[in-house]
């Protein structure tokens, strides 16, 4: 089980970070990675990071604001997110991929239920 948590409002140009606790699963057999669904759109990649911690990749509308970051010894994975903007309010998930790095949520095995940001203007 994935559980995401930090999410909440934040005014435009502040800053959140976002936690994914696993419960029943060890964290370091997989590569994680958050996406994102806002209010009438189809849920996007954000950010991945592979078993040991390296190398991360990141969506091209969240680099160098965001970084996904792991404790394995707290099967805890993270992700600080800086400088936000209204666009990015959206429900973020945690998601865990047992086979390598990638972006396409068909690839995921496992997810959060998702934790709500919304960044006003």
């Amino acid at each position: 089980q994935l559980v995401e948590s930090g999410g909440g409002l934040v005014q435009a140009g502040g800053s959140l970070r976002l936690s994914c606790a696993a419960s029943g699963r060890t964290v370091s057999s997989y590569v994680m990675a958050w996406f994102r669904q806002a209010p009438g759109k189809e849920r996007e990649f954000v950010a991945g990071i592979n078993r040991s911690g390296l190398p991360t990749y990141y969506a091209d509308s969240v680099k160098g604001r965001f970084t996904i970051s792991r404790d394995n010894a707290k099967n805890t994975v993270y992700l600080q997110m800086n400088s936000l903007k209204p666009e990015d309010t959206a429900v973020y998930y945690c998601a865990a991929n047992q086979y390598g790095s990638s972006s396409s949520e068909d690839h995921m095995d496992y997810w959060g239920k998702g934790t709500l940001v919304t960044v006003s203007s």
